[in-house]
């Protein structure tokens, strides 16, 4: 495998740790410990961590390990506004663009979630709703709207799913994206919008909530002192 591509598949491992909480803030990631455990070289996990700092999920640090950066209460709450925009466009759009294909695997989405929300964990759902919206916005047919999407989505990933914790609820999710669904079907941007609008007007207030209760806890933890060299 290309270096370049080698580090690309390491930072996404590393990302999907971080989002999901499997590396906390504050965690050190040791590159020569790091390296041996995913078993590759040194020089794509460092590439790797550069990538994932550029993201702001890493913080570089001189002569000492890199750690997982803690989320900043400020830009999280920038990055769920736009996200809200993105989705919402990528609705109004999809009303125009979206293919048959498009509309039935939104269709899909949508009764698997309600096929298994009871019977499967809160990462499972969440997993499925988050799936709905890359859907989505895969189904404005612009890959730019898609891309830019996608990267929001990932770098929101962690706060999000810690926010929909506070508000998991049968009739509310599936409600809400159902409306989103019949929306598109129907055509009718304007009804999208507002769909994808009232599904997501709780994000960015829920995302603060849950940062302000991980710094609360953060400061009744002091943080290691000694990080290592890599």
């Amino acid at each position: 495998m290309p270096e370049d591509t080698l580090a690309e598949h390491i930072a996404a491992q590393l990302r999907h740790n971080i989002l999901r909480g499997t590396l906390p803030p504050g965690t050190l990631i040791k590159e020569r410990d790091t390296a041996a455990e995913m078993r590759v070289s040194r020089t794509p996990m460092r590439e790797a961590i550069r990538i994932l700092a550029k993201e702001g999920l890493v913080l570089l640090r001189p002569a000492r390990s890199p750690i997982v950066a803690r989320l900043d209460a400020k830009a999280v709450a920038d990055q769920a506004q736009v996200l809200i925009a993105l989705e919402m466009l990528s609705a109004q759009l999809a009303c125009q663009h979206a293919t048959p294909a498009d509309i039935a695997h939104l269709t899909q989405l949508c009764h698997d979630m309600a096929r298994e929300f009871t019977s499967s964990s809160a990462q499972q759902i969440f997993e499925r709703d988050m799936a709905f919206h890359s859907a989505l916005a895969q189904a404005s047919q612009n890959r730019a709207l898609a891309q830019t999407h996608q990267r929001y989505l990932q770098r929101l990933w962690y706060p999000r799913f810690r926010a929909a914790e506070i508000r998991r609820s049968a009739q509310r999710v599936l409600g809400e994206h159902d409306d989103i669904l019949h929306a598109i079907c129907q055509r009718n941007a304007h009804a999208a919008g507002q769909a994808v609008e009232t599904h997501l007007r709780q994000l960015a207030s829920d995302i603060h909530a849950q940062i302000a209760a991980q710094q609360s806890g953060a400061n009744d933890t002091p943080e290691n002192p000694t990080g290592e060299t890599v």
